[in-house]
């Protein structure tokens, strides 16, 4: 095993164990995250709900770390959605601020571990130092080459499609009858960024909550009961062996992949 792994996943660890099983060849090209259940981990330890987005935090620099030292290219996370205005507006600002914090703490992470910042979403709702921050990272780490971490924020899958509607009509000169997938895709929040091939949605929920539904249209799901602050590089493996044992079609009868992302 190469160092960089084995420091992060010891021999004689459960993490090693599930490691080992791992082929390597047939990872996932992006993986994308609902990192769900901060506010129930809080609840369940009689704690206020900042507190377990504070965990959630950790868990977040945790499974960046991991993904990128197993060669994951692209990691996004669902951070904070178009929905999510609607709670309790303290909780709402020290969300921002948290976030906030951790960017200005975390560009070393990025840094250190050849990681790209994106930002996904509707920038113009996100409050103006928060703002400042994200695009101030994303411009230091725009060269890094090793993973994107894609942030989904003040992001909603339906705004997202209804927003690349407008690009188009906007920019006009597109004949109707020429329009195509790639078209509209290319005016998508996530141009430029390869369709996930893994989601993890943590705390048990069955649903997709409005998260990246263009492009999750043969994404492979996996729903873990463990809530995201509890969630680990053990967990991780596990949703990466599940991948690895799914045979993916792309709504083909006979041509199964051999390789994520990719067919025969």
């Amino acid at each position: 095993m190469e160092k960089h792994l084995e420091e992060f996943f010891p021999p004689g660890t459960a993490e090693n164990d599930l490691f080992a099983r791992l082929d390597p060849g047939r990872l996932p090209r992006h993986v994308a995250v609902i990192m769900d259940g901060n506010g129930r981990w809080a609840k369940g330890r009689g704690l206020d709900r900042v507190e377990g987005h504070k965990a959630g935090a950790a868990a977040v620099k945790e499974i960046t770390e991991a993904a990128a030292r197993l060669g994951i290219g692209w990691l996004t996370l669902f951070a904070f959605s178009s929905e999510n205005w609607k709670r309790p507006r303290a909780e709402v600002g020290s969300l921002w601020r948290l976030l906030r914090l951790h960017l200005g703490s975390d560009l070393e992470l990025l840094t250190r571990n050849d990681l790209r910042l994106r930002v996904i979403g509707r920038r113009d709702g996100i409050p103006g130092p928060a703002l400042k921050e994200l695009e101030r990272v994303e411009a230091l780490t725009a060269g890094n080459r090793r993973m994107t971490v894609v942030f989904a924020l003040n992001y909603g899958g339906r705004a997202d499609i209804v927003d690349a509607a407008r690009r188009l009509l906007a920019e006009g000169g597109v004949d109707p009858s020429r329009l195509d997938e790639e078209t509209f895709a290319a005016r998508l929040s996530t141009a430029g960024i390869p369709d996930p091939d893994l989601l993890i949605r943590t705390s048990g929920e069955m649903r997709l909550s409005n998260f990246l539904l263009w492009q999750m249209a043969y994404t492979e799901i996996h729903v873990t009961p463990v809530l995201w602050p509890d969630f680990g590089r053990r967990h991780l493996l596990e949703a990466l062996l599940d991948f690895q044992g799914r045979e993916r079609r792309f709504g083909d009868v006979g041509a199964a992949v051999k390789h994520a992302g990719q067919r025969t």
